[in-house]
């Protein structure tokens, strides 16, 4: 996959024009492989059509930032309404689990809606000189970023759901060694958290605030698919001590027995479903598309707990990251001094600081250049479909 370089501060010069015209690359050619059936199907209500992703990201700079200009003129004033995401303040929209049924416009036209916001974006750029317009405009990069992800995994889940397992690549993964793991202590006290740079950072990062910790302490790699076997063979499960309510719930309801997208072979064996296809499931990669559920019962089983997102953001410069989406045990709820983005982009994170955890770290799926440490994901605690992953830590 073509790699996206990190998204500039400067608002003038070129270089966010630049950054611009790769993040917008970015998202075609990640959806080049697709068919047009493809990037119409919808697989569940938490899932987006691909071509939906293409589309909304490009409403995104027309609502939130052409739409200011007198002089631009929408390429199809019906689609405000129908890539519309959560944006209250700017009008009604096509209900999110009816998405797949967008057969038009056809996905040509989005291409050609693309082409007209690009037009119009770069006119803009060429003549800005304005640092709030152009901080808006780095919001819409690093949300079409996002979608840059969502599309891989809404596209990966897509075609679990189809009995011929596509893949979207031949990218196969080579087998991994076994690493070692330590554990990195920490000794408590207060620490400064979130993000306190000048480049980009979501609104959710900000502001920068002391939080206290008590001694800890934090294992150096992410729980593989081995030591999940493990915790599955030991009748993980089955054994409702490990789960929290809702986690025994799910496991009842819904027939959990694996990981998502993990499958049972014949001889006894497992495989997973990859963006590749199917391949053996590798002992010493990271398990990925595990719930918090799921995540907070291993951690039980395994005597360890899974690290508040203040442990994850103080140690994560002595580990690697960046394979899965670590879970924290921490909500996503406002930092102290939290004020949301202006004007509309109000809505962008703070109306969702309720019921959902945070995941720290970035996954495979997540573009180059776009995360950093104090980046907060979320998501509720039953996903699964997300590259999410375990790392624990304990009290020391």
């Amino acid at each position: 996959m073509a790699a996206v370089t990190g998204i500039a501060r400067e608002p003038s010069g070129g270089s966010l024009l630049a950054a611009f015209r790769a993040v917008r690359a970015h998202s075609e050619v990640l959806a080049a492989p697709l068919s047009a059936e493809d990037c119409t199907i919808q697989s569940m209500p938490d899932a987006s059509p691909v071509k939906w992703h293409l589309a909304h990201s490009s409403w995104f700079f027309e609502s939130l930032i052409l739409g200011q200009d007198a002089g631009y003129a929408p390429f199809d004033p019906h689609f405000a309404f129908l890539f519309n995401s959560y944006y209250e303040a700017l009008g009604p929209r096509h209900p999110r689990a009816r998405r797949g049924l967008l057969t038009r416009p056809a996905l040509d036209k989005v291409m050609a809606y693309r082409r007209h916001v690009d037009a119009a974006m770069e006119s803009l750029l060429l003549r800005l000189d304005d640092e709030k317009l152009a901080s808006r405009i780095r919001l819409g990069l690093n949300h079409e970023q996002q979608h840059q992800e969502l599309i891989l995994t809404d596209i990966k889940h897509a075609f679990f759901c189809n009995p011929l397992l596509p893949a979207y690549h031949r990218e196969t993964s080579p087998p991994r060694a076994a690493r070692g793991r330590e554990w990195l202590a920490h000794p408590g006290g207060i620490v400064q958290i979130g993000h306190g740079g000048q480049d980009f950072a979501f609104d959710n990062e900000t502001p920068r605030h002391d939080a206290l910790l008590h001694p800890f302490r934090i294992a150096s790699t992410p729980v593989t698919n081995g030591e999940y076997l493990a915790f599955i063979a030991d009748g993980g499960y089955r054994r409702a001590e490990f789960w929290l309510s809702d986690g025994w719930a799910r496991v009842q309801e819904e027939g959990w027995d694996a990981p998502l997208y993990w499958l049972s072979d014949s001889d006894g064996s497992r495989s997973r479903f990859t963006l590749a296809g199917v391949e053996p499931l590798d002992p010493n990669a990271p398990v990925e598309h595990v719930s918090f559920l799921e995540a907070a019962a291993f951690a039980a089983w395994a005597g360890k707990r899974l690290p508040t997102e203040f442990e994850w953001e103080t140690m994560a410069p002595q580990f690697a990251h960046g394979e899965v989406w670590e879970w924290t045990r921490s909500s996503h709820d406002p930092y102290p001094g939290f004020r949301p983005f202006e004007g509309v982009a109000a809505e962008y994170n703070g109306k969702f600081m309720v019921g959902q955890l945070v995941l720290r770290g970035g996954s495979i799926a997540t573009p180059p250049g776009h995360g950093r440490i104090s980046y907060r994901n979320f998501f509720p605690p039953h996903a699964r479909w997300q590259f999410s992953g375990i790392r624990l830590a304990e009290d020391a």
